[in-house]
């Protein structure tokens, strides 16, 4: 058995299984199931190539018949999924039973249920669809989006070559049937030129941030991060050849987003929607961007309360036929909550971000207060799908990079924006450095924006240097000081700034432009300078 991995950051597992069924004397129904190893007295089983081998120890099912009609189901899932072999931050993906049991044992027993009710009548449907047709739409998104997430060889996969490491990932898949599946011919979707399907996918750690919350901003307000010239590109690879890669040069501007619900689960954990993009062009030669967009959208965990339940966007685009076997090229979100940070030292060795180590007074090192409800992590997996025609791999390639860089700024800024505001308990242990250097620089900070702007950046009742420090170092803005010489370095940042860039006061000088902009972002961003500083 194999499964997929939730994230980028680390390989999937697969196991080698013994399963034992039986019916017992009283009607009910029992399976087992248990790794087989040379420890219990069996073949290991062959090592697949980027999987990682896990074990399930004594697990299974007993189904047991109730008087009056129905069943019962128990259910116990108990596994080894060698956490070991996972970054160190990761680790509570693999070994917290809160996330297994949100994963593999409630997710079964809703199913279960689920299936139990529609056939049953009781489950209201939309669209003219059956719930058992809307229920193979929502598990063909969630496959295809895993799918995209983990590029198993086997499936066809491969990554792109780079000549670098890369903050985002490429992968390509030339596979007739990984596009449209084997009920489709693959001549729908691709020329006789020949193409495929391209990923660009990417996970990040986000401090503070309510999974449940960041997921349903995205899907509620779509503009604040989707380009409407690659939602354009995405659904014209539906039609006959797609119109061109987008880039900057996309005149449209998207319109209203109208969400057209078609199913739900019992609970309302996961609902599956189709959204209309309202499209409308600035010129009479964008056609495409003028004409509607449908999106079929799986949104799952945005009213989870659970501890270990991950949230979910994931959508396809779809023509306005919406066929029963439509084509679906999955894309989205994936934030999963992870357990809560503690003081250990190999915590903050990990993960060096700007809640773990903080500055306290005199420039050591503090931990943070762990202890703090708001002092939280989670992983953000995304990944996107494209289709391309052979002579335009490179040029959606690069597209596909920087989208999902440009997404991930998006998301990031939005983070930042819902992210609850700290408890005061913790602003002791954000006390800036003291130094007179600190000071002074606060201080010409506050007059050079005085001066050029009319207005107080830095409003306190106090004339101190302290409260002038004060006022820099919790403005809710980012305020950041880099010297452009020949080598520009950052040399201060206020708490917001840091945040925003994942890094200490310690740590910000070792933060190079190169680390965040290519050769042509540097040369623009320096021949820019002087004249913003002009405005």
């Amino acid at each position: 058995m194999q499964t997929y991995a939730p994230t980028t950051l680390a390989a999937p597992r697969d196991f080698w299984i013994l399963r034992y069924t039986s019916g017992l004397e009283d009607g009910s129904l029992v399976i087992c199931e248990r790794s087989l190893t040379q420890a219990t007295g069996g073949p290991s089983g062959p090592n697949a190539p980027n999987f990682v081998r896990a074990e399930v120890l004594p697990s299974g099912y007993l189904i047991r018949p109730c008087e009056g009609g129905g069943s019962m189901i128990h259910i116990v899932d108990h596994v080894d999924l060698d956490a070991w072999s996972v970054p160190e931050v990761l680790r509570p993906l693999y070994e917290s039973p809160k996330i297994l049991a949100q994963k593999m044992t409630i997710a079964a027993l809703r199913h279960i249920r689920q299936i139990a009710h529609e056939s049953s009548g009781e489950m209201p449907y939309g669209g003219g669809r059956q719930p058992a047709v809307l229920r193979t739409f929502s598990q063909r998104l969630s496959r295809g989006f895993n799918d995209a997430v983990n590029g198993f060889l086997d499936d066809g996969w491969s990554l792109m070559s780079s000549d670098r490491a890369e903050d985002v990932t490429i992968a390509i898949n030339s596979s007739p049937n990984k596009l449209a599946g084997s009920h489709v011919n693959p001549s729908q979707m691709f020329t006789a030129i020949g193409g495929g399907v391209l990923c660009a996918k990417a996970s990040m750690l986000l401090q503070n941030v309510p999974p449940a919350l960041l997921v349903r901003f995205l899907r509620e307000h779509r503009s604040e991060w989707a380009d409407p010239g690659v939602d354009a590109y995405s659904a014209a690879a539906l039609r006959a050849s797609p119109y061109a890669v987008p880039g900057l040069r996309a005149s449209g501007f998207m319109g209203s987003q109208v969400i057209l619900p078609l199913a739900h689960t019992l609970e309302h954990e996961e609902f599956l929607e189709v959204i209309r993009l309202e499209g409308h062009s600035l010129c009479h030669d964008e056609v495409v961007l003028s004409r509607d967009m449908y999106l079929l959208q799986l949104c799952s965990g945005v009213d989870e309360n659970a501890a270990g339940a991950c949230a979910q966007l994931v959508f396809a685009p779809i023509d306005e036929s919406f066929a029963d076997d439509a084509p679906l090229l999955p894309s989205g979100f994936r934030v999963i909550p992870l357990d809560a940070k503690t003081d250990a030292p190999s915590a903050t060795r990990t993960l060096d971000l700007a809640s773990t180590l903080e500055v306290g007074p005199g420039g050591t090192r503090a931990p943070s207060d762990a202890s703090s409800t708001s002092n939280t992590r989670s992983v953000l997996t995304i990944a996107f799908q494209f289709s391309y025609e052979n002579h335009l791999r490179e040029s959606v390639a690069a597209m596909a990079r920087q989208y999902v860089r440009t997404v991930v700024a998006s998301v990031q800024r939005v983070a930042m924006a819902i992210a609850p505001s700290r408890p005061g308990g913790q602003l002791e242990m954000k006390n800036p450095p003291g130094s007179p250097e600190a000071h002074t620089l606060a201080r010409w900070i506050g007059r050079s924006y005085r001066f050029h702007t009319g207005a107080e950046l830095l409003c306190t009742e106090s004339q101190s240097a302290d409260a002038s420090l004060k006022a820099l170092w919790q403005h809710s803005d980012s305020i950041m000081c880099c010297s452009l010489k020949a080598a520009p370095v950052f040399t201060f940042a206020n708490q917001a700034g840091l945040d925003m860039l994942e890094t200490t006061l310690i740590a910000l000088q070792d933060i190079s432009l190169e680390k965040i902009l290519d050769d042509d972002g540097r040369k623009a961003l320096c021949s820019e300078f002087p004249k913003i500083m002009q405005q």
